[in-house]
């Protein structure tokens, strides 16, 4: 079994004080870019604490990134919980938002347990179901059970097969027109903070200066409240595709494959493992079972 020998010189880590939501709620006036990111598993979880992300959020991107599906709509709330609860384990001292999956909020009820499952089975900080105005009193009724809230309009993956696949949302005025008022709708209902996808940048700016609710943006400019990328997208970690909006701040898999190659290449030749990489036996032990074997071997 490998064990960890180094974890007593390591030096301790300072704990990091947890966002809290009024915190997030006054990044609106102060003006503080608040950075949130999408990761799938314990260790992308730990990189995002160690690294100061202000929010992990449990995207049901995870079905595509973590589970190879070609959309987010076969998550369930089991592999959504089972993901958060590795996550609230990978960054204890992180803000953690858990997505609500598809159809997991489609009546009040369905939302109101589901929600609690993020909240008391994985420690979630808060909820993100989608939509705006056609969800307004699913929203309005989390909040009103004491769970935060928050939502997701632009473009909806739960609902692409409606727009007609991942297409850019808000490029009429009456398009973007419908984009407010589900804003706005979602500040109405008390939600904390929402999330444009897939809007053009003036729009999402023009919209977000209506609110006195935060706005994070993904593929949606700069003049949201805070931005959100996904963890495997920006290290490029994934990369079955990539979106317009995602910059690859790494390029994981390719140091990943060329780590691998090595691997195969020193194992086939015999150079790994070495001397540094194998455990020893005292020579007198070593002796005294070479013995005991050939003794077995003459019976």
């Amino acid at each position: 079994m490998a064990q960890n020998t180094s974890a007593a010189s390591a030096p301790a880590q300072k704990r990091r004080e947890k966002r809290a939501i009024a915190e997030i709620r006054e990044s609106k006036t102060t003006g503080e870019k608040m950075v949130y990111m999408s990761v799938p598993d314990y260790t992308s979880a730990k990189w995002a604490e160690m690294a100061g992300v202000d929010v992990a959020v449990v995207g049901d991107s995870l079905a595509m990134i973590a589970h190879g599906h070609p959309s987010t709509i076969p998550a369930t709330m089991d592999m959504m919980v089972l993901h958060a609860q590795a996550i609230r384990r990978g960054a204890p001292n992180t803000f953690v938002l858990g997505c609500m999956p598809y159809q997991s909020y489609n009546t009040i009820d369905r939302a109101l347990v589901n929600a609690t499952r993020f909240m008391q089975e994985a420690a979630c900080d808060a909820v993100k179901p989608q939509g705006g105005r056609s969800q307004a009193h699913i929203l309005k009724a989390l909040v009103d059970a004491g769970i935060p809230t928050a939502s997701h309009i632009g473009l909806t993956p739960h609902t692409i097969a409606m727009f007609g696949g991942f297409k850019i949302q808000g490029r009429t005025a009456e398009a973007a027109m419908r984009i407010l008022e589900d804003a706005l709708a979602i500040e109405d209902a008390g939600c904390f903070m929402l999330e444009f996808e897939a809007v053009p940048a003036r729009i999402a700016t023009l919209i977000s200066e209506q609110l006195s609710i935060p706005t994070i943006g993904i593929g949606a400019g700069a003049g949201t409240d805070g931005q959100i990328l996904l963890c495997h997208d920006l290290l490029g970690v994934f990369t079955d595709f990539k979106p317009k909006f995602t910059k690859r701040f790494a390029k994981l898999t390719e140091v990943a494959v060329s780590g691998i190659k090595q691997y195969i290449k020193e194992v086939k030749e015999g150079s790994f493992p070495d001397e540094d990489h194998s455990y020893t036996v005292k020579e007198e032990e070593y002796e005294k079972f070479a013995k005991m074997v050939q003794k077995r071997r003459q019976m």
